[in-house]
């Protein structure tokens, strides 16, 4: 039979982060010693208050299912979360629950998003924001940052990349791939710009919100003045719970929106795993203390990293204020033949580290940033000194 996949799926791109995962399990079924530094996913094991809360779940008998928005008690436990760490006032009503954060984020483009309306990505960007917009037949409009920036957007990119079709803007802070950090006076001076559109709706991925090394904080953008109603405020319990595979993701959203994702939801995956939600009831009503120790060692291992990046001549690093990654900038190796390999771009790089250090990262082209590599810190101490080590020893 002839390829007869539809079209939307040929124009699709595979995940890069999980193509260079899948590359680096198949080298290791080799018997090649691979070391992953290209997966976002904590090295850690979930906390245990949360483990017992899902063997109390099971022998509660939480098994039937569940409410399509989630569960009314869980939804309670995120308007709380939300009060306490963002000051912000979402009712049970504008709150859904979904399978793992990914989903919030297409279940809002779905039910926003239009054929031919535009939506702003700052670069470097998480990889499937672009191929979610695609899917809607809407348009992703890049705006490239740089490390001279700290890849942060600047208002005036912001009111550059704006035209009347501009329907929405997604970003991530602590940003993934960069680890970048928006404070709040950099909110509010693109807010600034925002106010002049009333028609371009945010949505505000901060799944990283706690691993955070800013003296500061972290800063929602739904709290400042004028922007919580038109906010999407997508969040979840993967990284700072480290709970990737219990996929619990959830958005707080203005109402209109929330029962749009409801309605899409009911069609598509229906309720969230009833196991996971309860579980999740304990991770949120816990106190940041319960998973201090998870980010002080992500702080530790942020140093690290860029202690031993700073000594390999060619890599251009930033020090990232929150998330678990590094994303330097290696364009000085472009034009260049190493061990016999002719380095072009990011995605040469990547695979040559690949292939002759045993080392998987991801290629910047991925994010929109044709510069860098991503490296992902979320791996042991002496996995990231043997990884760098044999990094340096190629290039």
């Amino acid at each position: 039979m002839s390829n007869q996949l539809s079209e939307r799926v040929q124009k699709m791109s595979t995940s890069a982060t999980l193509a260079m995962a899948a590359k680096a399990r198949e080298l290791r079924n080799e018997g090649k010693d691979i070391i992953g530094l290209s997966l976002g996913e904590p090295d850690f094991n979930i906390p245990d208050f949360v483990k017992e809360a899902a063997k109390q779940a099971i022998d509660d008998n939480y098994s039937s299912y569940t409410p399509v928005d989630g569960y009314a008690e869980l939804k309670r436990a995120i308007s709380k979360k939300f009060k306490r760490d963002n000051d912000l006032d979402y009712d049970v009503r504008q709150i859904v629950v979904s399978t793992g954060a990914k989903q919030s984020l297409f279940n809002v483009a779905m039910v926003v998003l239009n054929p031919k309306d535009e939506v702003i990505l700052p670069a470097p960007y998480w990889v499937s924001y672009s191929d979610i917009v695609k899917l809607t037949e809407a348009l992703p409009v890049e705006v490239p940052t740089s490390i001279e920036t700290d890849f942060k957007m600047t208002p005036e990119q912001l009111e550059a990349a704006i035209t009347p079709k501009t329907k929405m803007l997604w970003f991530s802070s602590p940003c993934n791939p960069s680890g970048s950090v928006y404070g709040k006076k950099e909110l509010e001076a693109l807010v600034e710009v925002l106010k002049k559109h009333p028609q371009i709706i945010v949505v505000s991925d901060e799944i990283y919100e706690h691993i955070n090394f800013k003296g500061s904080g972290h800063v929602s953008i739904a709290g400042i003045e004028g922007m919580y109603d038109r906010t999407v405020t997508v969040n979840g319990v993967s990284k700072a719970f480290a709970m990737t595979g219990w996929r619990i993701g959830y958005i707080g959203a203005p109402e209109w929106i929330a029962k749009g994702c409801t309605k899409l939801q009911g069609q598509v995956t229906s309720g969230a795993n009833a196991i996971a939600q309860r579980a999740t009831i304990a991770a949120l009503e816990a106190s940041k203390s319960k998973i201090q120790y998870m980010i002080d060692e992500f702080h530790r291992r942020r140093d690290l990293v860029l202690g031993l990046l700073e000594n390999i001549d060619g890599f251009n690093v930033n020090v990232p204020e929150g998330a678990f990654y590094v994303f330097p900038d290696v364009s000085a190796f472009f034009g260049k033949t190493l061990n016999g390999t002719k380095i072009n771009n990011a995605s040469d790089f990547a695979l040559y580290l690949l292939e002759r250090a045993n080392v998987a990262t991801v290629t910047g082209e991925a994010f929109g940033n044709p510069n860098c590599i991503r490296i992902s810190y979320a791996a042991s101490e002496t996995e990231l000194k043997e990884a760098i080590s044999r990094i340096a020893k190629v290039v």
